[in-house]
């Protein structure tokens, strides 16, 4: 079998950056040099793999039961997101971590320092892979490829290890909210499924954000400055006086569990013109629509003081809370309860502060929950992921099958 850190390595040094601004299907061409990387490995390992128009690979093993049982799927997204450079990733090894700072060698001054991250401090003795810096690592959700392929392999090459049929899902655009917009449900096959794309070990999450996106278009008017007075209108200004309206306590920075969010991703613009870009949050689908609504009556009170037509807002729905779809079949939450269990692995049930495929999935009839991958400050240079902890969430899809192959 191949090293679970050399794939996860192989992996992340392809970029696969995903861009929000692209129309195709997958949305960048570069993702299916690992899509195609993907399908060919499993054909290696003699799974039948497919790579469809849209960019979705999709796999089966087998079952090695003499009865019958449902099939389980295990999904994972090769994207990574647009908030940092994932090309020519650098992955920094750290071996036998000793507890403190670690310096992200590519960009000098800057480290990962346990007094802004005191949970590396659990991870004192193991295996830490970080960056150097300079991109994200890309462990959101290469470690997820990587622990799916790695318990395939293991079940390849001990076929003694009974199993119901495994159905293996690769998927790009996740990061843009686009991940299985195309994704046909029944072609997969499987019963249920779970998503390896959380965080920390341990994390199990059947629950997520209602999400939306929103567009927030400033029309300015540009005068020479000499003669402004009372003519121009800063469209700048004006964007940053929008996103003055919205509750500063209600930003990512100041919220946790399931408190929902505005959260500002980008601001551009002139003095004639200005966009701003939000995202939306809440688990709450009633506080999800008043927050909504809120951005409405932020332009109507613009256009009030600036006049009409100088602020508009484009919103555009992303994904619902899985819970109610979820929920009817605890039992699957159960069984990778008890399969972390069985790995000496303390569960810890919470609502994903973000979402994952597995959200649209679950409400087009696929019920699929999210596992931890291991990794830890997603989508930024900060990102790390414990070696330990992937090897763990292997071990856990192995014991999931378990569970159900009885």
């Amino acid at each position: 079998m191949e090293n679970l850190l050399d794939r996860f390595l192989r992996y992340v040094a392809v970029d696969t950056q995903s861009d929000e601004n692209s129309e195709s299907q997958p949305s960048t061409g570069k993702q299916l040099v690992l899509l195609e990387m993907l399908r060919d490995e499993l054909r290696a390992l003699g799974l039948e793999a497919e790579l469809d128009q849209w960019g979705y690979v999709m796999a089966t093993l087998p079952s090695n039961l003499d009865h019958k049982a449902p099939a389980i799927g295990f999904i994972a997204h090769v994207d990574t997101s647009p908030d940092a450079s994932g090309k020519d990733v650098k992955a920094q090894i750290i071996r036998d971590y000793d507890g403190g700072d670690i310096e992200l060698k590519g960009v000098p001054g800057l480290a990962l320092r346990v007094a802004d991250f005191p949970e590396l401090a659990g991870y004192k003795g193991q295996t830490i892979i970080t960056t150097d810096g300079t991109t994200l690592l890309g462990a959101d959700d290469k470690a997820g490829v990587a622990e799916i392929m790695n318990a395939v392999e293991y079940l390849v090459e001990h076929p003694e290890v009974k199993h119901p049929e495994v159905k293996i899902g690769f998927t790009p655009d996740e990061e843009i909210g686009r991940g299985v917009v195309k994704f046909d449900v029944a072609r997969f096959g499987a019963d249920y499924a779970y998503t390896m794309d959380g965080g920390a070990i341990g994390e199990l999450e059947f629950e997520n954000f209602n999400a939306a996106a929103a567009t927030v278009k400033i029309q300015g008017r540009n005068i020479h400055p000499g003669y402004a007075k009372g003519k121009m209108k800063n469209a700048m200004l004006i964007g940053m006086e929008f996103n003055s309206l919205l509750p500063v306590e209600q930003r990512p920075e100041y919220t946790e569990g399931y408190e929902g969010f505005y959260h500002l991703i980008g601001f551009k613009g002139s003095v004639e013109q200005a966009e701003l870009s939000y995202i939306l949050r809440d688990h709450d689908l009633g506080l999800y629509e008043k927050r909504k609504e809120t951005m409405l009556c932020c332009a109507e009170f613009i256009n009030a003081k600036w006049g009409e037509g100088t602020a508009s807002v484009e919103l555009r729905h992303q994904y619902y809370n899985m819970r109610k779809e979820v929920e009817p079949h605890y039992h699957i939450i159960e069984k990778a309860v008890k399969a972390m269990e069985m790995n000496g692995i303390k569960p810890k049930i919470q609502p994903i502060r973000g979402g994952t495929d597995g959200a649209n999935l679950s409400f087009m009839g696929l019920p699929c929950p999210n596992i931890f991958a291991g990794g830890h400050n997603f989508h930024g240079k900060m990102e790390f992921v414990p070696l330990e902890s992937m090897e763990a969430a292997s071990r856990v899809i192995l014991g999931i099958l378990e569970q159900f192959a009885q």
